[in-house]
């Protein structure tokens, strides 16, 4: 088995893992090995789990700027057997109740878990990230579509979700996880700050928050600031930056062509580097009739 995502996360790269390894550097993809990776924006991290079990990775930095997925992360990297002894616990209390009463229990945890906010040190490692943990991945098991959203005080929103039979402790993948990150520096911050990690000999991926193809779609809402054109122009503007380090660079975006023909923003942001469109299935939108295939981006400094 291999590990995979241990999180749902809007925007996952599922679709899209076999498109972005064919555009691997040739090198990668005859050694398997990849000397240092780096993804300045890991979410659910399906491209770093897909890699470390088809290559070597001599070194891997994973950053995000959600401090409580990059706990979580911690979480699962240094204590996973009490993390999925208390997730198997709210788990088998969880799926014993009704459907009004798992409603009821869904709005109570979220509850707690936005109180932590106002005293939980994310700095400092102790047992209360795995607690911390546990609510995180419990409300994106049970919440509407696993979206992970903010209000303007960081207060996870997201409302209830209907299912059936949610897998809330995943207990083999965690364990697959677990392996997986064993050699791997979790970095909580902007991704400028992976510029401390790249040099010339990096391979970086760069998945950041999509850019809204209209006004349902749900790309931008990880964090309280979101991420809006100026972001992707300052995105844009460090892709050159490391471009000039020599580092091997891929970044995804969703593509404004779909919408609008004469919505040249990537085009013109990437117009030195190497853009291509890719079909790949989305379910982000609202009115499920407008879900399924549309094109995405990939760019790289290199052919």
């Amino acid at each position: 088995m291999k590990a995979k995502p241990f999180v749902k996360w809007v925007g996952g790269k599922a679709q899209l893992l076999l498109e972005l390894e064919k555009r691997l550097p040739q090198d990668i993809l005859e050694k398997k090995i990849i000397p240092r990776y780096i993804e300045p924006f890991v979410g659910g991290g399906a491209m770093f789990f897909y890699l470390i079990t088809k290559y070597k990775l001599e070194e891997s930095f994973l950053l995000d700027n959600n401090p409580d997925l990059v706990i979580t992360y911690d979480v699962i990297k240094n204590h996973h057997q009490k993390l999925i002894k208390k997730l198997g616990e709210i788990e088998d209390d969880h799926l014993k109740r009704s459907e009004e009463e798992r409603k009821e229990n869904f709005y109570k945890i979220r509850e707690a878990y936005n109180q932590q906010l106002h005293n939980f040190n994310f700095n400092l490692y102790d047992t209360k990230w795995i607690d911390r943990a546990v609510y995180f991945i419990f409300l994106n098991k049970t919440c509407f579509n696993g979206l992970y959203r903010q209000n303007s005080k960081g207060e996870f929103n997201v409302p209830f979700g209907r299912y059936k039979n949610p897998k809330i402790c995943d207990e083999n993948n965690l364990k697959l996880v677990n392996k997986a990150l064993k050699d791997t520096e979790l970095i909580c911050g902007d991704f400028t700050e992976s510029a401390s990690y790249i040099n010339n000999n990096s391979l970086v991926y760069m998945d950041p928050p999509y850019r809204p193809l209209n006004g349902t779609s749900y790309f931008t809402n990880y964090s309280k600031d979101g991420f809006d054109d100026e972001d992707q122009n300052k995105l844009a503007n460090f892709f050159k930056e490391m471009d000039k380090r020599g580092a091997n660079l891929i970044l995804s975006n969703s593509d404004p062509k779909n919408q609008d023909e004469q919505d040249h923003f990537f085009d013109d942001l990437y117009a030195d580097y190497n853009l291509e469109r890719v079909l790949a299935k989305r379910n982000i939108n609202r009115d499920a009739k407008k879900r399924g295939f549309i094109n995405e981006l990939i760019v790289r400094n290199y052919f």
